[in-house]
This record gives C-alpha cells, sequence and structure tokens, in this order.
C-alpha cells in the first residue's frame, strides 16, 4: 500500500531561505532511495509555510528513507528557526 508524508514547517522569515535549501536537500536524497515515487518542496502562496511531500511505495521505504536522508548529513532539527511546531500528517492511500 502506498503511503504519503506531508510536513509544514514554519520558519521565521530570516531562516525562510535556508528552510528551502534544507527541505529541497532532503527531497533529493529521499527521491533517491528505493521505493521513493516522489519527494517534492513547495512554499504556500503566502510564504509562510515550507512545504515537504513525499509518496512511497511503502511504510518500509519510507521508514527506510529517513535514515538514508540523516547519513547524507541534511539537518533535520527543529529549533528557535522556527516560529511554531512542524504539522506532519502522515498518508495511506485511499
Amino acid at each position: 500500500m502506498k503511503v504519503g508524508l506531508v510536513a509544514l514547517h514554519y520558519p521565521h522569515p530570516e531562516y525562510r531561505d535556508e528552510m528551502i535549501s534544507r527541505v529541497q536537500w532532503a527531497a533529493e536524497v529521499m527521491a533517491a532511495t528505493p521505493g521513493c515515487l516522489a519527494a517534492d518542496c513547495w512554499v504556500s502562496e503566502d510564504s509562510q509555510a515550507v512545504v515537504t511531500t513525499g509518496q512511497w511505495e511503502s511504510e518500509q521505504a519510507l521508514m527506510a528513507a529517513f535514515p538514508a536522508v540523516r547519513a547524507a548529513g541534511v539537518d533535520f532539527d527543529y529549533d528557535e528557526r522556527e516560529s511554531r511546531p512542524r504539522e506532519v500528517f502522515k498518508l495511506v492511500s485511499a
């Protein structure tokens, strides 16, 4: 069963470009992992949120993607660069 993930990040304006770079790098690494069907970076129309989207062939493929991204050195840390907590939605195909 396909699974998806949508994560909304809310960087402070001065960290917006950095967050976009971090998310784009994570998406590139994830897209190269086995079972990843798509991984993208989006910005909300009002520029308040940087949005990560991804789709995998299975739960196992999704879970395998995160260690690959961490091994590549992508910064996943939530800290003072973000104005509020991230919102993460895990999805399953209907």
